[in-house]
Order: structure tokens, then C-alpha cells, then sequence
């Protein structure tokens, strides 16, 4: 009896301890669930950082481009040839006569061979016909002539008929008086179809002398034609200038239509600059750009844009003055930005990583004194190239993580290690 009693107070011993350790350990678990995660550590030297400020915000559009001259033709071949001598090498100065390249095509010499051999045939058949018609009227000519003289002949033997007749009857018979008064109607008749005839006829010439010409004319083209084709195998360069390039080599087949060079004519270069489509919208004609060549930058002004697009780009044309620094080339690589205009009492920053324009993004701001990075919501307005306008969410003077932070898109908070 006394062994039983002293084992049962040690056994409710051990049932409090176990629902004391099983409560604190409840305890514990809801503690470290209501614990935020700890934020995570930034090196500040990867970060890049911008202050917000507030005042006039230029807005601009960049992208790469090409110096040009404002003056330049592209020469290609008239018709199709093998370039047999190449007689001027790019960067020499040509005239609009100078010969710089020898082409040969037989097919192009026998066709002019053919078309004036043809030209020929045809003006000697206009000769023939003009010959032939002539003669043709002449002829015609001469039997209304003689049947005219048929007819006056007819005529007065008919009156002397009827003048005898009615002084005494018998001195001509009235069938002779009829006879000779219808044989002078069938003449005045066929007189008159005689006449009718030469009429026709002298029309008809000239038709025919027309045909035969436009025939002579339209190869007397073809001729000029086919001269110029063989001409063209002796190119020229059109204008006065420079040869700039030369995309040829002797022996090489050319088809026509083919580039076979490139002049420019020296003095003013203009900038043909490459916009993003997504940002050509607002450049207008007139506007200022900037052109950087590496060395100097030249301001010129926005004079075409090309209504295509082409590679997702939009290419603008801008002018530039008279006098260019010496960096400035043909072909020579540059970057362009166009100001589209300037907007006063704006608050805005630098341009983060993915803050696109007008859109909602979630940026880190600094707080603490630069400690700690808490990530606020930020409505952004316009855009520039390297500026945005921030329209709700930050204020003058808040600094703010421009650069990318998508790996800690799963926090809100971070620490700044500096």
C-alpha cells in the first residue's frame, strides 16, 4: 500500500511537465510565425541611385545614325554587261562625262546591228512607196486629162448635132442627135468618177506615207534605243563629284539594273538618324537634334521623316550647318537626339531599369538614412532619354534604386550594405 501511493504523485509530475513543454513550444511556433523574414542585404556599390527633383524636365529621343552627304547618286547598269575595265578607283574626283568603268555585251551590239538594219529596210520602203503613189497619181492624173478631152470632144459634137437638127431635120437623124448627146453624158459621168478617183487616190497617199513613217519612226527609236544601251557599257558618272564606292570587279557579270558605284558631291553632310517606333510619334519637322560623333557634337535641325517603318525604326533626316568640325565624315557612325519639348514644374527622376512611360511600377525608395530600401508604388508619366516624369508616389528630394532589382521581386524591403 505505502509503494503505490508514492508512485502516483511522480506520474502527475511527468503530465505537467509534458503540457508545459507542449505550451511553450505552441508559444514559440505562433512567435516565429507573427516574425517578418529578414530583409535581405544589397551591396550599394551594385546599386544605382537618383534623387527626384522637381523643376523643368527636357524630353528627348535617341537613337544611332549615319552622316551623309545631302547630294549623292547611285549609278546602275542600263542594261546587262561584264565589266571588263575598271578605270578610276573610289575616292577620285569624276565629272559628269568621266568614264570610271568598261562593260561588254555582244547580244546588246548585235541587237543595234539588227534595229538599224530594219531602220534601213523600212526607209527604203518609203522611198519605193512614195515613188509608187506618185506615179500611181500621175497616172490617175493623166486619165482624167484625157477623159476630160473624151468628154468636151463628145459634148460639142453633140451640140453642132442638136444645132443642125433643129435648122433641118434631116441633116442629122434624131437617132444620131441621141447617140451623141448619151456618149457625152457616159463621159461628164465617168469624168466625174475619174475625178472622184484622184481625189481618193491623193488622200490615200498620205495615209499610206504616214503609215510607212511611224513604221521608220518607231525604228528609228528602237536604233536610238539600242545606241544608248551600247553607249551605257561605257559608264559614266552623271555628275560632278567624288567616287565613293566601287561594289564591282573586273570580269564579274553584271545584270541590269545592278549597282555598279556610288557618287557623292562634297560640301553639306546631313544626319540620318534611326528613332525607335515606340518614340517617333511625338518628332515633328523642325524640331532641334543633337548630333554626337564621339569627338564633337553638332545641333542641327529635323527636316523629313520617313512615313515608313523599317526593322521597327523610323528614319528622320536633320540637318546640320554649313560648318562641321573635322570628325565630321561621310558614312561616319553617330548618335542623334531630337528635343521634343520642355515641361515645366515637373517633379521627376532618372529612368529606372523597366519604368516604362505612363505605366504603374514598384521602385525602392530609400529610407533610415540610406539603411534600408522600402519598395513604393509609383505612377510614371512622360519619358525622356535618360529622365521620366513621376507623376504620384515620390516626392522632391526622396532617393530612389534606378537600376534592376527583379531578384528581389519577392521582397519589399531591403537592407542597403554600405
Amino acid at each position: 500500500m505505502f509503494h503505490a501511493t508514492r508512485t502516483k504523485p511522480k506520474k502527475k509530475k511527468r503530465i505537467l511537465q509534458g503540457a508545459a513543454v507542449v505550451v511553450v513550444l505552441v508559444l514559440i511556433t505562433g512567435a516565429l510565425r507573427t516574425l517578418k523574414p529578414a530583409a535581405p542585404t544589397v551591396d550599394a556599390a551594385t546599386v544605382w541611385v537618383d534623387t527626384v527633383q522637381h523643376g523643368t524636365m527636357v524630353r528627348q529621343v535617341r537613337g544611332p545614325g549615319t552622316l551623309v552627304p545631302e547630294q549623292r547618286r547611285w549609278i546602275t547598269a542600263v542594261t546587262a554587261g561584264r565589266v571588263e575595265e575598271i578605270l578610276i578607283l573610289p575616292g577620285s574626283e569624276v565629272s559628269g562625262e568621266t568614264v570610271f568603268l568598261h562593260m561588254s555585251n555582244p547580244d546588246v551590239e548585235v541587237q543595234l546591228l539588227e534595229a538599224r538594219q530594219q531602220l534601213s529596210d523600212a526607209q527604203a520602203r518609203l522611198v519605193s512607196l512614195r515613188s509608187d503613189l506618185e506615179t500611181q497619181r500621175l497616172n490617175q492624173q493623166g486619165l482624167v486629162a484625157q477623159v476630160r478631152t473624151q468628154y468636151l470632144d463628145a459634148k460639142r459634137q453633140y451640140e453642132i448635132n442638136r444645132s443642125l437638127h433643129e435648122k433641118n431635120t434631116d441633116l442629122v437623124a434624131r437617132a444620131e442627135l441621141e447617140r451623141t448627146r448619151e456618149s457625152a453624158e457616159e463621159l461628164e459621168t465617168r469624168l466625174e468618177i475619174e475625178r472622184q478617183r484622184l481625189r481618193v487616190l491623193a488622200s490615200s497617199v498620205e495615209e499610206q506615207l504616214d503609215a510607212q513613217r511611224t513604221q521608220v519612226q518607231r525604228l528609228q527609236a528602237i536604233v536610238e534605243f539600242n545606241e544608248q544601251r551600247v553607249a551605257s557599257l561605257d559608264v559614266r558618272a552623271g555628275v560632278n563629284g567624288v567616287l565613293a564606292e566601287l561594289p564591282v570587279e573586273e570580269g564579274q557579270w553584271v545584270t541590269a539594273g545592278g549597282t555598279l558605284a556610288r557618287v557623292v558631291q562634297p560640301g553639306r553632310l546631313k544626319a540620318e538618324i534611326r528613332i525607335p517606333q515606340t518614340q517617333a510619334q511625338d518628332i515633328a519637322v523642325g524640331q532641334v537634334a543633337h548630333i554626337d560623333t564621339r569627338n564633337d557634337t553638332i545641333q542641327g535641325q529635323v527636316t523629313r521623316i520617313d512615313p515608313a517603318v523599317q526593322n521597327g525604326t523610323v528614319t528622320i533626316d536633320v540637318a546640320l550647318p554649313e560648318e562641321l568640325p573635322r570628325s565630321a565624315r561621310p558614312d561616319l557612325s553617330v548618335d542623334g537626339t531630337v528635343v521634343i519639348e520642355r515641361l515645366d514644374d515637373v517633379t521627376y527622376m532618372g529612368r529606372p531599369a523597366y519604368g516604362q512611360a505612363n505605366s504603374q511600377v514598384g521602385i525602392f525608395k530609400l529610407v533610415e538614412g540610406g539603411e534600408y530600401a522600402q519598395r513604393v508604388t509609383v505612377l510614371l508619366g512622360r519619358s525622356s532619354v535618360n529622365e521620366i516624369e513621376v507623376r504620384e508616389g515620390l516626392q522632391q528630394g526622396d532617393v530612389v534604386i534606378l537600376s534592376d532589382m527583379s531578384q528581389w521581386d519577392g521582397f519589399d524591403r531591403v537592407r542597403i550594405d554600405r
